[in-house]
């Protein structure tokens, strides 16, 4: 674990949850020059069990480095095993450029929530911007009603930031999409003021700027905030090209997992798409659970991999399928960025309406559609009939 760092504070701090925030901080770090090569080793403490040297193992170029660094980059940690290693991985990734990285066992047990923001607290009030991959997070929505920086940036946590600059333009309270057309529960009614006032902090003001750091297509800009955008340039700099196959690979989903996608559904979409474009590999998603690859598997004959990386820096540093298949997900936005140079098709299957649940949102099809529809340089399939 790392020290607790007094009250000096970073003058950037950055708060991710999730490995794929983690890279767009990096991202976002990289395009405005934060950061400087440190020696192996050097650094705060990790979780433990993590590695030193992760970068010269998976064969990342080192950086030519830049002056100054002042990063601070705070691990509020899952409990979900496999978000938990990759975010070691990219953690490691992340001090090998010289930024500082700061692991909170965040959901630790009742408590843990209580230490962890009393213990980020001081560095919050000292921060002068503060660097975010989740707003619609109650965790983040907290700790944001604590900073008073005057700089506030919002990088990518998928697809959900075209949602989120939606609904800040509309002015609308912040919600998941495919929560969204529910009624709020006790929950969500109790935590609606902190909510409120995280909302405040994520809007531009005279003495705030906001900044939004985004691979998306973005429509819909609030007026006020200044869209950056995110060409995966770390990554082509640190990674590969990547050795291609012949064949196609696959790429998972969690959207049945969320609720959105019928289980059996899925499977049957899964076996059509494989068999009508020969892939030989599923790369998971790292929420998909392991009931539901296993019968992938099985009935699929499909081998499945669980990346142990993000799947923009897996698929950069090969081997990797001449064609990547996908359902509608932030990867056929980002892949393409990240694999620009190379020879790799993405494809994007839609979703029929006949897989979504009967409690999936009302917004979901259309969600959906809209991710597939505003992907640039991609193929779009139509959907896939069951066999």
């Amino acid at each position: 674990m790392s020290p607790r760092a007094g009250t000096a504070g970073p003058p950037t701090l950055a708060f991710v949850e999730s490995p794929v925030q983690l890279l767009n901080v990096l991202e976002w770090a990289h395009a405005h020059a934060l950061g400087t090569r440190q020696a192996p080793g050097a650094g705060p403490a990790s979780e433990p069990g993590a590695s030193s040297g992760l970068a010269a193992s998976y064969g990342v170029r080192p950086s030519a480095g830049a002056s100054g660094t002042g990063l601070t980059l705070v691990v509020l940690s899952p409990n979900d095993p496999m978000t938990r290693g990759q975010l070691r991985r990219m953690a490691e990734l992340a001090r090998d450029e010289g930024h500082e990285v700061r692991w909170e066992e965040a959901r630790g047990g009742t408590a843990a929530p209580f230490r962890t923001v009393g213990g980020l607290a001081p560095l919050l009030r000292a921060a002068r911007r503060v660097v975010l991959g989740d707003p619609f997070s109650r965790y983040v929505q907290l700790l944001l009603t604590i900073t008073r920086a005057p700089d506030v940036v919002v990088v990518d946590d998928g697809t959900a930031t075209m949602e989120f600059v939606s609904q800040l333009a509309r002015g609308e309270r912040l919600v998941r999409w495919h929560r969204k057309g529910g009624r709020p529960g006790p929950r969500d009614l109790v935590f609606a003021p902190v909510s409120a006032k995280a909302r405040r902090r994520l809007t531009p003001t005279a003495g705030r700027r906001v900044e939004v750091f985004s691979s998306m297509p973005i429509d819909e800009t609030p007026d006020g905030v200044t869209v950056t955008a995110n060409a995966f340039a770390w990554t082509r700099s640190r990674f590969g090209p990547p050795r291609l196959t012949k064949g196609a690979d696959l790429v998972g989903t969690s959207l049945v997992e969320t609720g959105v996608v019928d289980g059996d559904r899925y499977l049957e979409a899964v076996r059509s798409l494989a068999a009508a474009h020969g892939a030989t590999r599923y790369f998971a998603h790292r929420r998909e659970s392991s009931d539901k690859l296993h019968a992938l598997g099985a009935e699929t004959g499909l081998e499945i991999v669980r990346p142990d990386l993000p799947l923009e820096l897996i698929a950069r540093r090969g081997p990797i399928g001449r064609t990547i298949l996908s359902f509608p997900s932030t990867v056929v936005h980002t892949l393409p960025l990240a694999l620009a140079g190379t020879d790799v098709r993405v494809a994007v299957c839609d979703i029929d309406p006949s897989w979504l649940t009967e409690t999936a949102s009302p917004r979901a099809q259309g969600f959906l559609s809209g991710v597939t529809g505003t992907a640039r340089d991609v193929h779009r399939l139509s959907s896939v009939a069951p066999a």
